[in-house]
């Protein structure tokens, strides 16, 4: 690893860590990807991850206190990191081909499929309170049936 790539990776430990401090299985590689998704039974909320303000203000404090404030919580925590893990987010992202790439973004999986999606653009128009709330909501709703 030469030095840029050393340092580049001191900066995005923080950022990767703050989801794997929480319950988070972080997915690296396509095949770990592959791996968890084929025959995951229960609910998963799937975070894309980014080094984006929006990923840091918004994203991942408000999946995080979303999921410590649901009745009904995924079963499941995964995170796969966009720019950084790129061949285990492209794989990750062929598990819902009818949403738009983006990143961050964040994925509510049941029974094998999408069962709802928060995109980039939905995040950074939001406050974190905004965002939480409405994962909250969307938890009780999809995860409790």
């Amino acid at each position: 690893m030469n030095a840029y790539e050393e340092f580049m990776q001191s900066v995005y430990k923080p950022m990767r860590e703050q989801l794997v401090a929480n319950g988070f299985t972080e997915l690296t590689t396509a095949s770990e990807v592959e791996e968890k998704m084929e025959g995951l039974e229960g609910t998963a909320i799937i975070v894309i991850n980014s080094v984006c303000g929006c990923a840091a203000g918004q994203a991942r404090p408000a999946v995080i206190e979303a999921i410590q404030e649901a009745e009904h919580a995924p079963t499941h925590l995964l995170t796969v990191f966009a720019g950084q893990d790129k061949e285990a987010t492209a794989r990750m992202r062929d598990f819902f081909p009818e949403v738009e790439p983006s990143s961050p973004s964040i994925a509510l999986w049941k029974d094998g499929k999408l069962a709802h999606f928060v995109p980039r653009d939905d995040i950074e128009i939001n406050e974190k309170e905004t965002i939480k709330a409405h994962l909250v909501e969307v938890f009780n709703q999809v995860v409790a049936k």
